[in-house]
Formats: structure tokens, sequence, C-alpha cells
């Protein structure tokens, strides 16, 4: 039996707890760099499940020469041809670097299985060949957290309504976020499977209820620093200098430059 559906999280408890959590990720992101760790988190689910805007809270006040986004496109002619893996390691992290994969290797098990973008022999190999990608980069040292967003097919289509009225977000609304409505069981059917092949000891998966998205973003935060053995690191003593005395610099006259208009004045 389903439990009762969670009342949708107030904004002020939200916003205060997200930025509690995003200071706990700063803390996170200086010790990654300062101990040459490298963090590797995978973003899954459906089109409009929560994704993006779970990776953009993440990221809002991290490092981008630290945390940077891996949102990989189709792949090229030439990348077809290359081991299915082979782009993604790429993009792996080196040592004090946080990779946060906007879909993944994952693409495979879901997309081009239910698109049919993948032959059968190429599917199940992949199925064989992740849970041993996976354990060696684990065993190599990498961190790798793997997030499922599990959003219901009522929720997901009042999502693509509003991004259908949204000109800021209609072009998250894609052809295949459409084809992904036709397909709701083909997908159920694809990810059952991944999970049951790839939700490994070593890289389990976590599932997100994301039908909230403000519950959905505090949760995989909240969890994603609960995995991670992460100590304070005491941050450098800053002192500005003292500001030299002038030389006699003279800035040039304004009308030298092309300055911008002030838009802002005219509201």
């Amino acid at each position: 039996m389903a439990g009762k559906k969670a009342a949708k999280l107030p904004r002020a408890a939200y916003e205060s707890e997200l930025l509690r959590l995003q200071t706990e990720l700063v803390k996170l992101q200086e010790w990654v760099r300062t101990e040459g760790a490298r963090l590797v988190v995978v973003f899954e689910g459906r089109d409009a499940a929560g994704k993006g805007g779970t990776i953009k809270r993440v990221t809002e006040h991290l490092n981008p020469r630290v945390a940077r986004i891996a949102a990989l496109p189709k792949p090229t002619e030439r990348q077809r041809t290359q081991w299915y893996f082979q782009r993604y390691v790429e993009h792996l992290p080196a040592a004090g670097e946080i990779v946060l994969f906007d879909r993944s290797w994952y693409n495979r098990a879901g997309v081009e299985r239910v698109m049919g973008f993948c032959t059968k022999e190429e599917y199940q190999r992949f199925l064989h060949q992740c849970p041993i990608f996976e354990r060696m980069l684990v065993e190599d040292g990498i961190l790798l957290r793997k997030y499922w967003f599990s959003v219901s097919d009522t929720e997901q289509e009042v999502r693509f309504r509003k991004r259908r009225e949204d000109p800021l977000r209609r072009w998250k609304l894609s052809p295949m976020d459409l084809e992904s409505i036709t397909r709701w069981e083909a997908y159920s059917r694809a990810k059952d499977s991944m999970l049951v092949h790839t939700d490994i000891p070593e890289a389990p998966w976590y599932v997100v209820e994301s039908d909230d998205k403000r519950r959905a973003r505090l949760n995989m935060i909240a969890h994603l620093l609960s995995t991670v053995p992460y100590p304070e690191v005491e941050p450098p003593v800053i002192e500005l200098p003292e500001r030299p005395p002038s030389t006699g610099y003279q800035r040039p006259p304004r009308d030298l430059q092309t300055y911008v208009p002030d838009h802002a004045a005219t509201l």
C-alpha cells in the first residue's frame, strides 16, 4: 500500500535548509580540492524529473574550476565507433575535482534502449560491462554516487505543460520528451532492468522521490553530503594589501570609450 503523499515543503523552510546545505557543499568542495579527491555524481531519471534544477542548486555556490557539469550531446559518427564508455572517460575528474553528469553512460540503458538507438547486442553488452566499468572507477579511488530521480506520470505531464506555456523553458520540451509520454511503460521496464543489473554494492543506486522538487533537492544534497566523510578544512587567512599611493595615472576622457546604454534608468 502506497504511503500518504507528503505535503509540499514550504518555501521558507526550503530556502533556509538549502542555504545550509549549500554551505556544506562548499566545505565538501574545499575538502575535495585540498585532499585531491575525485567525486563523480550521476544524475539520471525521466524527462522533467528535476535533475537539472537539482544540479543547478548543487553547483550554485561552487567553484566552476573544481565542480563542473558534464552534459554530453549525442555522439558523433567517430564516437559511435569507439568503445561505448570512451567518451565519458574523457570527462572523469582529476585530483581535486567534482564532476556532475547530467545524464551519463546510462543513456544506453534508457533512451537508446527504448528508442532503438542501439542494437540488442550493444544493450546486453552494456549491462554486462557497466558494473565492471564502475568497479574499476571505485577501485581506482573515485567516489561514485548515482541518483535516480523518480517522478510520477501525472506530475511529469504537469511539468511538460508548464514548459510548453513558458517561453523561458519551452526549449526544454524536446521531441524526445514528447515521445516519452507515449512510451512510459517501456521506459519503466528499461529502468527496472537497469537497476537490476547495475545496482551493485560498490556503486549502488539511490532513488530520489521528485514529485516535490523542493524536497527532492534537499533530500538528494543531504544524502550526498552524508555519504562523503569530509572534515571541515580550515580556510586560509586572507589579508587585503594596502593600496599603494598614486603615481599620477589619469583615466582617459569618457567620450573616448563606448559605454553600454543605461537601460536600468528607463525602468
